[in-house]
């Protein structure tokens, strides 16, 4: 097959960038369906290289946790008995609260086992003790126990929720009740009270779903196979931190933080994947993918 030119693999990873599903990609860059999902696999192993690579020994203050629902195939009310792969699929995250880097991510269940591979990746990741808060999942307390010790001053935001007030109403599915307030609790060392916040995870989790078509609700471009689905979210993340300016600091979150000196582009992720396929000399692909 013939090799993909730089600049059609740059419009088409824009249009993944941008939150384009991959049919509507084919169409606007007149390519195939396999095609897309051949780049995305290359593009989304190399992401995931690179951020465990480079987002080490991260000069961080305060970190903030929180996960993100989606799911692959089908929804975990209707997998099929012994179906791999498929039902409910969280995205965990870490971010750095001042700098706005995404210091970890795991893609998986939402159970004990995820929460304290996050935790042990973190504390491999940040340079010095750090101020931790996360949502109120009641798995965090034991992770983060095994993962820092008593090194981390660890705080969770507990959300208080109540009736919405919307009755019976067929909005009320797709929301939670309404946040009636919250309880800061601290579990190790001191942190800061005025610092244990979820608020910028929270609005990093948005742009994951605004960003990325595979979260859009109520839509048949959900994530049929999982392994496509965390290389888009490696392809997301590495946008994130490397190639889009962050609004309020005028710069990526890895130029802030210290993990680059440079602001990237597509282009520049072009040419390591290239510079990558130089070096395997396998005609063109790193990994493989079939369906999105």
């Amino acid at each position: 097959m013939r090799k993909l030119s730089k600049d059609k693999r740059e419009a088409i990873l824009n249009a993944l960038i941008e939150g384009c599903s991959i049919n509507s990609t084919t169409r606007m860059c007149g390519v195939s369906k396999l095609t897309v999902l051949r780049l995305l696999a290359d593009v989304g192993s190399l992401c995931l290289d690179y951020h465990d690579l480079t987002v080490k020994d991260v000069q961080s203050k305060r970190i903030q946790c929180d996960e993100i629902w989606s799911f692959v195939g089908c929804k975990q009310k209707n997998k099929e008995i012994g179906k791999v792969g498929h039902g409910d699929v969280w995205t965990w995250v870490a971010l750095d609260a001042d700098s706005k880097l995404v210091v970890s991510y795991l893609v998986g269940p939402r159970n004990a086992d995820v929460a304290r591979e996050l935790m042990l990746d973190v504390k491999a990741r940040v340079a010095n003790r750090i101020q931790l808060t996360t949502d109120g999942l009641g798995t965090y307390f034991k992770a983060v126990e095994n993962a820092f010790g008593l090194d981390v001053d660890f705080a969770q935001l507990v959300k208080l929720y109540g009736p919405d007030g919307s009755g019976k109403g067929p909005e009320r599915k797709y929301s939670p009740g309404q946040c009636n307030g919250t309880k800061k609790v601290i579990h190790f060392g001191a942190p800061d009270r005025d610092h244990i916040s979820t608020s910028y995870i929270e609005r990093s989790n948005l742009t994951l779903r605004m960003c990325n078509r595979r979260f859009t609700r109520l839509t048949n471009a959900f994530s049929k196979k999982l392994i496509n689905h965390i290389h888009a979210i490696a392809l997301h993340y590495f946008n994130y931190n490397f190639i889009r300016k962050h609004q309020t600091l005028g710069t990526t979150p890895a130029v802030a933080a210290g993990i680059t000196d440079k602001v990237w582009t597509v282009g520049d992720l072009v040419e390591m994947l290239e510079k990558e396929e130089r070096k395997l000399n396998n005609g063109g692909r790193i990994n493989r993918a079939d369906r999105s």
